[in-house]
């Protein structure tokens, strides 16, 4: 069993970075989460000593997986690789949440340190990350990146992305898993490595286009990649300690982390993440997310693949009137309104949302934002306003404690996707994941809704 902290941690497990020659003097050093990592290399299924590995299940590791990326970005893609798999009937290889594969144990982000690797166990649990299978399922166990080397070495098999690529007739997800169905039922060999080269095998023009999903959304909603998905125990706790922040009880229910995940009887997503009646969720980027903003509009990008579902009722079809790497005034001011609301525009979308029928009963505000304080008090304020809300809070608000600080966008997740009503951002992954699980879950297509 996963130990997990309970409380706030301060100890020398997590130093001060000082002394000559320090590269982040003064600061804490983040969590290496070394705990998570040992629980991944005991996994049932990691037949460390064993003899020989010949009678293992077959195993499909995708080399050229997202790096140095944002947790929805990297995400995204893990849903569709652990889907892809699955359909090969081969077990997937998960790896860490990875910004940095150097070696190093910490990495530079805008002048502070962060975990160079954080374990996928100390963010998800399911079948993804090792779990098992619903019973009536009969799909391999996942394995480790690391168990994947000490079991293949030098006898994988490499297929090239091109191989398999250059073949296909669109970008579209449903084209991709297809053409690497087809491509691994054709292939023998126990362990499959899909080459680094040429990079992801569903990148940004997969991601980013609004029909990508269209045909494959049904299989891939039914399969137990997401019907069984599941947040870390840690991700869990953290929800727990906040609850009362972003939506205040009336009646004693239990902690989410002191119910059962279990296997037999399987726990669905479903039935684990069931709707938290009167909570808004609002996602708001902010920061460099302005200049991204620009670029959209630039190019008048549509919302993300995972961002226009069907069923969903807000799409967006850009305006006409712009060129290729530029566009008319009026457009930028539609994609700012969209992408990047100011807080009268904030408002005025939320009260136009809180006016319909998914939204009756709305009396809670959380908002999910990387924004600066000034900035999410201005808006926490500005909603406390109109008199509608009982409670208005934030990402900022939340306690907590060292290990959950760093897979904090996950925490954020778990509340939105709950949530009675959700507006976010179609362009931003983190809120396509967020919309991809409340679909999968059954809520009603109409409480998800788009700036």
């Amino acid at each position: 069993m996963l130990y997990v902290r309970r409380e706030a941690v301060f100890s020398p497990a997590f130093p001060y970075n000082d002394g000559p020659g320090a590269r982040w003097p003064g600061r804490r050093l983040p969590p290496l989460y070394r705990q998570y990592h040992e629980y991944e290399r005991r996994l049932p299924q990691h037949h460390w000593d064993a003899p020989s590995h010949e009678s293992e299940p077959k195993y499909f590791w995708i080399a050229g997986h997202g790096r140095a990326s944002g947790w929805g970005n990297v995400m995204q893609e893990i849903l569709l690789n652990a889907y892809l798999t699955y359909k090969t009937g081969r077990a997937y290889v998960f790896h860490n949440y990875t910004w940095n594969d150097d070696g190093s144990d910490y990495s530079d982000y805008n002048g502070k340190p962060i975990p160079s690797r954080v374990p996928l166990s100390a963010l998800i649990r399911g079948p993804i990350v090792g779990g098992p299978w619903p019973a009536e399922e009969h799909a391999p166990l996942a394995v480790s990146e690391e168990y994947w080397h000490h079991v293949c070495g030098d006898r994988k098999r490499v297929i090239p992305r091109e191989e398999v690529h250059e073949h296909l007739p669109s970008w579209y997800a449903s084209a991709v898993t297809n053409g690497w169905v087809e491509k691994l039922a054709t292939v023998d060999d126990q362990c499959v490595e899909a080459g680094a080269e040429g990079g992801q095998l569903y990148n940004w023009v997969t991601f980013g286009d609004k029909d990508s999903m269209t045909e494959l959304w049904a299989d891939f909603a039914r399969s137990p990649v997401l019907t069984h998905f599941a947040y870390s125990p840690l991700v869990e706790l953290a929800f727990d300690n906040n609850r009362e922040v972003f939506s205040p009880t009336s009646v004693l229910e239990p902690p989410l982390s002191s119910i059962p995940f279990t296997s037999s009887p399987s726990t669905s997503a479903a039935q684990r993440y069931t709707e938290l009646p009167g909570l808004l969720v609002l996602h708001l980027r902010r920061g460099d997310y302005e200049a991204h903003c620009e670029h959209l509009a630039k190019w008048s990008s549509s919302y993300l693949a995972y961002n226009a579902l069907p069923g969903l009722p807000d799409r967006f079809d850009p305006p006409p009137g712009g060129s290729w790497g530029d566009n008319t005034p009026e457009n930028f001011a539609i994609y700012r309104r969209h992408c990047y609301p100011t807080v009268a525009q904030i408002v005025a979308r939320v009260e136009e949302v809180a006016r319909t029928d998914a939204a009756r009963g709305l009396e809670n505000v959380y908002i999910m934002t990387n924004g600066a304080v000034p900035w999410v008090e201005e808006l926490k304020e500005a909603l406390a306003g109109t008199g509608r809300w009982k409670s208005v809070a934030s990402s900022r608000d939340l306690v907590l404690n060292w290990e959950q600080k760093y897979v904090a966008q996950a925490v954020d997740s778990l509340v939105g996707q709950r949530a009675q009503v959700f507006i976010g951002n179609g362009w931003s992954s983190l809120t396509g994941n967020i919309v991809v699980m409340r679909m999968a879950n059954g809520f009603r297509a109409d409480s998800t809704r788009f700036w």
